[in-house]
């Protein structure tokens, strides 16, 4: 289809023809034009110009000129071409500018990075609300409680905080969650049995969003640290020691008992040894091949847990979690670590924390051919919150621009507090 010519403000004559119409912004040049059976003939006295300057002001819409392709063409082959704008000057540089050759270079990277259309083209890594695993906290209370260490953040009720949650991320595409429970003090006990309850915080919150919600994916946290009079993730032997297999069975049950309630995924953060396929195995037993394992293969002994500790008043009861979550130095041990949780059936591996580890989220994405989650954790989130509070930094910014490294350096999945804020800025809520 031949593009439309318009017509600009002009000062230029109007000329009679071409159906004795009048037609301003032709300079009166054309003589004649006839249309004979189909044929075109075309006399001309002169060179002709029809002026376009679509950047000129004018009063209301441009008119077209009502002219046929045909007539379009034959004006053209006439030599009566459309003027377009001229090209503009090239910019001046400042003043001192010194004057040098150009540099022989045949690849300039900046080229393809001039403009907004160009940067959007070759954009390597995106963000989409479908990344994101909303955490959220759940108690027995009807009131939503805000959680001082992370503004913006609240330990929710779960028969209406909850749901109410849940829908306004869905309405912004976010339609995946991870729950963690506040179990009351009363509840918790040295082996932690209210953890496999099947009428306990977290069974009966996730039967009521699957009764509401049908296709939202639900991933569960399992360990024992909520469910732990000593606030550990296993069960303590009385000279301090973490038992570990003593512990993977009581994990077993928790897991089958969050798959009965209808969890999607279930999220073996403890760092038992052996506890993947231990779940495995517990799982294909009851029926539940079809739920999913997210390991959380590299969850070091970090300091950015605070925040998290204080949502739900699961700090140990004493020393700390290093003799099961991995050092922070270590960068090969996470290998070994997802080598096993492959072997044993992991269906996700999970990296935590997140922004201070992204050389391990690259190291398991390219050694491993499964799908990487990174935890975008408390410490992070709070960090974050408080400098936007402190007008250090801008929040939104650098709230996007975290979740984009999370990506870039290969999280599939990326567990973040910021899922319902950043979900809206992407869906342009607000900017």
């Amino acid at each position: 289809m031949a593009s439309p010519i318009f017509n600009a403000p002009s000062t230029v004559p109007s000329v009679k023809g071409l159906g004795c119409k009048n037609y301003v912004g032709l300079k009166p040049t054309i003589n004649n034009l006839r249309f004979n059976g189909g044929k075109t003939s075309v006399k001309t006295a002169s060179k002709r110009v029809l002026i376009v300057r679509a950047s000129e002001p004018h009063d209301g819409l441009t008119k077209k000129l009502g002219l046929s392709e045909a007539e379009c063409e034959a004006a053209v082959v006439a030599g009566n071409v459309p003027e377009a704008p001229p090209v503009p000057p090239k910019p001046a540089a400042p003043a001192g500018t010194p004057v040098v050759p150009l540099l022989p270079l045949s690849r300039r990277p900046r080229r393809n990075r001039k403009s907004p259309a160009l940067r959007a083209s070759f954009q390597e890594t995106n963000l989409s609300p479908a990344n994101f695993v909303y955490p959220l906290f759940i108690h027995e209370g009807e009131e939503d409680t805000p959680i001082g260490a992370m503004p913006g953040c609240y330990r929710l009720g779960w028969r209406h905080g909850l749901v109410e949650e849940v829908a306004k991320a869905r309405d912004v595409g976010v339609n995946s969650i991870v729950l963690f429970p506040k179990v009351p003090d009363a509840l918790k006990s040295p082996t932690g049995d209210e953890a496999y309850n099947d009428n306990g915080l977290v069974p009966r919150a996730i039967r009521l969003l699957k009764d509401k919600y049908p296709d939202l994916v639900i991933y569960t946290d399992v360990a024992l640290d909520p469910y732990s009079s000593d606030g550990h993730d296993g069960i303590v032997r009385e000279d301090g020691v973490i038992m570990n297999d003593e512990t993977v069975h009581q994990l077993c049950k928790q897991a089958v008992s969050q798959a009965r309630a209808g969890a999607d995924v279930v999220s073996p953060s403890d760092m038992m040894d052996g506890r993947v396929g231990a779940i495995r195995t517990a799982l294909d037993a009851e029926g539940f091949h079809h739920v999913s394992i997210m390991s959380y293969t590299a969850k070091y002994a970090s300091s950015f847990y605070g925040p998290f500790r204080e949502a739900l008043d699961s700090n140990p009861r004493f020393g700390d979690k290093k003799t099961y979550q991995m050092n922070p130095a270590n960068y090969r041990e996470a290998l070994i670590e997802a080598r096993e949780d492959e072997s044993e059936g992991a269906d996700i591996l999970l990296v935590k924390p997140g922004l201070p580890y992204l050389d391990i989220i690259r190291l398991l994405r390219d050694k491993s051919p499964l799908p990487i989650a990174a935890y975008q954790v408390s410490g992070e989130y709070s960090m974050i919150k408080a400098g936007g509070v402190l007008k250090m930094i801008d929040e939104e910014r650098v709230m996007m621009e975290s979740l984009m490294c999370l990506r870039r350096a290969g999280a599939d999945i990326i567990l973040t507090y910021f899922a319902l804020q950043a979900a809206r800025c992407l869906c342009g809520e607000k900017r």
